[in-house]
């Protein structure tokens, strides 16, 4: 219940692209979309059924969740790809200035120029 309490008070904060297409389209077909719908109707026979009937609610909690774990994931390789990327353009910009600086040091090296 706190959770969808909490989740409530977040859909305040949602930018406006979340609120009109909050989640990625749907996999499954209009037949069974219709299938899953008609078991959600029927009531369950198992206990294990029952008990997850009443979180059911919580399921779009789980797709924020996991869709905020998927920018998550993205982000993150993301940054190490660009942080690489920045490593490489310091090594290049290095090699340049000591290509065109004159010390002791450079001479000593081969010119990269």
């Amino acid at each position: 219940e706190r959770i969808l309490r909490l989740a409530e008070m977040c859909r305040k904060l949602e930018a406006e692209e979340e609120k009109v297409l909050p989640f990625y389209p749907c996999s499954l077909g209009e037949q069974e979309q219709r299938d899953a719908e008609q078991l959600l109707q029927e009531t369950p026979a198992e206990p294990l059924a029952q008990a997850l009937r009443d979180y059911v609610a919580m399921e779009r909690f789980w797709q924020r969740f996991n869709k905020a774990k998927l920018e998550e994931l993205a982000l993150a390789r993301e940054k190490a790809a660009l942080s690489l990327r920045n490593g490489r353009l310091r090594q290049l910009l290095r090699q340049y200035l000591q290509g065109i600086s004159v010390s002791d040091e450079v001479l000593r090296e081969p010119n990269a120029l």
